[in-house]
């Protein structure tokens, strides 16, 4: 049997796994049914705003006269608290906005002077999530044209335009020890990373740059740190050794290094510095739970041309802040997000343990249950690693597929959008919101229905939403062909 003809086997069983997830879900989930989840991590099913939210936004709405600008002074003095004075931030109405706004105002080219645009390339790793990045500028080489089609940044938009910006290339390279497979029922080449060789794709980076030095502008990266996302390999100060060496090169071609850490925990993790960034992004409505936004904190000299863009950077007869109209007005997120983006980065700031302990807690029940997951020979090919950057667990089962053998099917991101993640969609069936899962990786993090309004994690239900994905995974395997 070939490897597209066992997918779609599988896919033609899903009655029959669906069926039994409902049953297992009848008798596991119970009345908790709809009412928990495994990852907050995605703004399409945000959690809730816990209570110190909601109190800051209360109170500041009671306050009869709150100009932005003053709320957004406030913003940056919590950053530079966070991040160090010579760090600036910026609020936008989501992430997405943010990688707009930084890609426009750092990468694209001009257009207000005379002649014709000039072309700019970016590197742009072939990791996964590489269309979050990369889809704002045309792939390069043309093999990769075909990679966005049914991408996030092109799904249902291919009669409007896509995200690219004019004469903006990203430039793709390939990772070292990275295996580039087809998976899936939505059967889409993989990008498997648990081995990426941090040396070896410097390295060829290192070569593109070269190649394409009279036209970079610069280099970018997903914000993750775990293995499963090509970060596994680390310095001793636990810094993600290739993002490290990326922060370098753009050092020494002197181009921006921007990281778009859309998941992940503002403070948390790795510093900027630690990577040479010049600039870091995150959607504050993900697994920090505050109101949709997004938060972009970089170094003050790329911050102000930022800034200004977003009609923050003064007044022309000589103020320091000011909140007005500008190019990227569209992507203003308003006084009561940035009121509540304000009250978790204080949090963050000065009791880090209320975000840190729940990461810690459900870590546990993660590795607890999946100690319990059937075949034993699948659990011992699981990688789990904790990531404060990025505030959950990442379990990942790429290794599953090794010594010449198939093990759990590995879903393309393409699947996520399609509806066709088998163990998702089993999950769901079971009554538990489900994680994030494409290529290998299953990311979890508490947030939904796993804390309580005072950001408490709540064990029991952790516990058996975790069970659900548990029994979803054997589930789905048991169906396989030839298992």
């Amino acid at each position: 049997m070939y490897r597209f003809e066992w997918y779609q086997r599988l896919w033609e069983r899903r009655f029959e796994i669906l069926s039994e997830a409902r049953r297992m879900g009848e008798e596991l989930v119970g009345d908790l049914k709809g009412r928990v989840g495994l990852y907050p991590g995605s703004s399409s099913c945000p959690g809730t705003l816990p209570r110190y939210v909601l109190e800051a936004i209360e109170e500041a709405n009671r306050v009869p006269i709150l100009p932005m600008r003053r709320v957004e002074d406030e913003l940056r003095c919590v950053v530079k608290d966070l991040f160090g004075d010579e760090y600036d931030a910026a609020a936008t109405n989501t992430c997405e906005a943010a990688l707009r706004v930084v890609f426009e105002v750092l990468f694209a080219p001009p257009t207000m002077r005379r002649g014709d645009t000039y072309r700019a390339r970016f590197i742009a790793p072939y990791g996964e999530d590489y269309e979050f990045m990369a889809g704002y500028g045309r792939p390069y080489p043309p093999r990769y044209k075909g990679l966005y089609a049914d991408r996030s940044c092109t799904g249902g938009e291919l009669a409007v335009e896509g995200k690219s910006l004019h004469n903006l290339d990203a430039v793709f390279v390939r990772l070292a020890g990275a295996r580039y497979e087809c998976h899936g029922v939505k059967y889409s080449v993989v990008p498997l990373l648990t081995d990426v060789e941090a040396d070896g794709s410097i390295e060829r980076m290192r070569r593109t740059a070269e190649r394409h030095a009279p036209y970079l502008v610069g280099i970018e990266s997903i914000g993750y740190d775990t293995p499963g996302y090509g970060y596994g390999e680390k310095d001793p100060d636990g810094v993600p050794r290739l993002k490290r060496l990326m922060g370098r090169l753009a050092e020494e071609y002197d181009i921006p290094y921007v990281i778009d850490c859309a998941s992940g925990v503002p403070g948390f993790g790795y510093h900027p510095r630690d990577v040479g960034a010049h600039v870091m992004m995150w959607s504050m409505d993900k697994v920090v739970r505050a109101p949709t936004s997004g938060l972009i904190v970089g170094h003050e000299e790329v911050m102000n041309p930022i800034r200004k863009s977003l009609g923050l950077g003064g007044e022309r007869y000589g103020e320091v802040s000011s909140h007005s109209k500008a190019l990227f007005s569209l992507c203003d997120p308003g006084r009561d997000a940035v009121i509540g983006m304000t009250a978790v980065l204080k949090v963050l700031r000065d009791e880090p343990e209320k975000v840190r302990r729940p990461i810690d807690e459900m870590h546990r029940v993660i590795e607890e249950e999946f100690r319990l997951l059937e075949p034993d020979w699948l659990r011992e090919k699981l990688i789990i690693t904790k990531s404060y950057t990025m505030g959950g667990t990442e379990v990942n089962y790429e290794k599953t597929w090794s010594d010449g053998r198939w093990g759990l099917p590995i879903f393309s991101a393409e699947d996520l959008f399609a509806g066709t993640n088998l163990i998702m969609e089993a999950t769901a069936m079971m009554g538990v919101h489900p994680a994030t899962i494409y290529s290998g990786n299953i990311f979890l993090a508490p947030g939904l229905g796993t804390l309580d309004e005072e950001g408490n994690f709540i064990e029991e239900h952790a516990r058996t939403a975790v069970k659900a994905l548990v029994k979803a995974i054997e589930i789905v395997y048991k169906h396989c062909p030839e298992n």
